[in-house]
């Protein structure tokens, strides 16, 4: 699956840091233990993939959503570049808020051709909501 290939793509630039950079960050009580972080985009990957798949598959003749689809897949990998490669959390959760909005009208528009597509990715929306609150605090309590 593409989707997950992302995942991949993004942990590559996440994995030096775990350990290091991130273990020095002040986080709130709320951050999540890191091997939750694994399963949990690995399940969102795969729901994004039959997601897609619900639409290809109906063969869209406006294909606006895929475009959208895909351009929030390359924010998503872009955040874990900007967050924990760069080192810079206020400029990642700007960046987040861009792909929150992404997720969003890919969900609107998927919702026009497949109901269930769209319903696949509210998970995920939901989890980027958790992240970017997440990452504020990070902000917050690192400033």
């Amino acid at each position: 699956m593409l989707t997950l290939g992302a995942g991949v793509v993004g942990s590559l630039f996440t994995i030096d840091s775990i350990n290091g950079w991130y273990e020095t960050l002040n986080k709130p009580f709320f951050n999540p233990p890191n091997f939750i972080f694994g399963p949990v985009w690995t399940f969102l990957f795969i729901l994004m993939g039959i997601s897609l798949y619900l639409v290809l598959v109906k063969k869209p003749k406006n294909n606006s959503g895929v475009k959208i689809f895909w351009a929030q897949l390359m924010l998503n990998i872009l955040w874990s570049v900007i967050f924990f490669y760069l080192h810079n959390p206020l400029i990642a959760f700007l960046e987040i808020i861009i792909l929150w909005i992404f997720i969003f009208l890919s969900i609107k528009y998927f919702y026009k051709i497949s109901k269930n597509a769209a319903y696949l990715l509210i998970p995920y929306m939901l989890w980027v909501t958790f992240a970017a609150f997440l990452n504020l605090s990070i902000v917050v309590l690192n400033h």
